[in-house]
């Protein structure tokens, strides 16, 4: 695979990621309020100001519909997906966008990766450039955030006790399956979302809305270091985007599963500035191992944000017997650039990942306890 993410093909299996080396064209769809246009204006003026100096960001268009001028589409460019991601999930980007919120009264987001392209400008075709995703129909992410020291006990035993929502036809999403970790006091729910109608966020304001979720979130609520309010719209958004913890990297191999497959996240935290170096090694060690047609991998997907590297991987057998698989570091030019990237003094490493006495230890501290598991895996 080389640098930009782009690696061997699994064959009938299942590939997206966020290193495809493709731009990122991002669609926003809005309804503004009558009366409210040139506050809009004004508002995305300053905000195109200030997202221009933004690393990766190539250009903004703002456009109106010609046939119901309350109709307003913004597109913006950006040279790859994990820049956009690092600024759509920052502080930075929750602030300047409240003043564009509070004239709208719809938004949609959508995340396009730019494949083909024709044009007279165009100086360089996409075709061999860029592969096509291959997908399966389900929607990735992940959600992470911290709870209050000594606290770990009690939080445990409520999630474990997570119940899964009772799809609804006219739901527009059915939640297919969601895992619960903990390390630490950090928790990670990962979802896989099925028949997804609207964007990521609408998806998920959805869920919380429920009253099953709501239920655990009364329960939660003394016992997280941030306090959190899902019941206003707003206030849920900004819960969202802080603790989006984005799929970067998804690969299932061309085998079904069996009952010898375990199921394991792997919580890695990066040296700081390094957590997205990680993601791009782990995810091209994950390509490679995904193509074998003998390997132990079934499937992984990475998430990622700032310095921050969660792992969901499935894999044949006991992990403890094929610790380099289960890490994704098979090889050791893998393992020592792991160990360059790894904040070691967090994960209690000390010297070179040569051999599986240190990688059993690295398991170790990166696995994270599940607390529940729930949903019908993807066949």
């Amino acid at each position: 695979m080389t640098a930009s993410g782009r690696g061997p093909q699994v064959s009938g299996g299942v590939s997206q990621s966020a290193f495809d080396g493709s731009r990122l064209r991002v669609v926003l769809l809005l309804e503004v309020e009558d009366g409210a246009r040139q506050r809009f204006l004004d508002a995305y003026e300053r905000m195109c100001r200030q997202v221009a100096s933004t690393p990766g960001h190539i250009r903004d268009q703002v456009c109106q519909s010609v046939e119901d001028p309350s109709q307003w589409l913004i597109t913006s460019e950006w040279e790859s997906a994990p820049p956009f991601l690092a600024w759509v999930n920052s502080e930075e980007h929750l602030e300047l966008v409240k003043p564009l919120r509070a004239c709208v009264t719809d938004m949609r987001s959508l995340r396009f990766g730019i494949v083909r392209e024709t044009g007279s400008d165009v100086t360089e075709t996409t075709e061999a450039r860029v592969p096509v995703r291959v997908g399966d129909g389900v929607v990735r992410h992940a959600l992470t955030y911290t709870v209050t020291p000594g606290s770990e006990s009690k939080v445990a035993e409520i999630l474990a006790g997570h119940p899964l929502p009772v799809p609804r036809e006219e739901d527009p999403v059915r939640l297919g399956r969601t895992a619960l970790f903990l390390h630490g006091d950090r928790v990670v729910q990962t979802f896989e979302l099925r028949r997804a109608r609207g964007d990521l966020l609408t998806c998920l304001l959805h869920l919380v809305s429920l009253p099953e979720v709501r239920a655990v979130e009364e329960a939660l609520a003394p016992h997280l270091e941030r306090e959190r309010n899902l019941t206003e719209v707003q206030a849920a958004r900004e819960f969202f985007t802080r603790a989006a913890l984005p799929a970067v990297h998804h690969v299932a191999a061309d085998r079904p599963t069996s009952s010898r497959t375990c199921r394991r996240a792997l919580c890695w935290p990066a040296a700081a500035g390094h957590g997205e170096a990680l993601a791009r090694l782990l995810a091209r060690q994950d390509q490679t191992a995904a193509a074998d047609p003998h390997g132990p991998l079934r499937a992984a997907t990475v998430f990622h944000r700032d310095d921050l590297v969660v792992r969901l991987v499935e894999i044949d057998g006991d992990p403890e017997t094929v610790p380099a698989a289960t890490l994704g570091l098979t090889t050791p030019e893998a393992a020592t650039e792991a160990a360059s990237l790894l904040d070691r003094d967090a994960l209690g490493i000390d010297g070179p990942l040569t051999d599986d006495r240190r990688l059993l230890r690295l398991l170790a501290h990166t696995d994270m306890r599940l607390l529940a598991d729930r949903g019908a895996p993807v066949s």
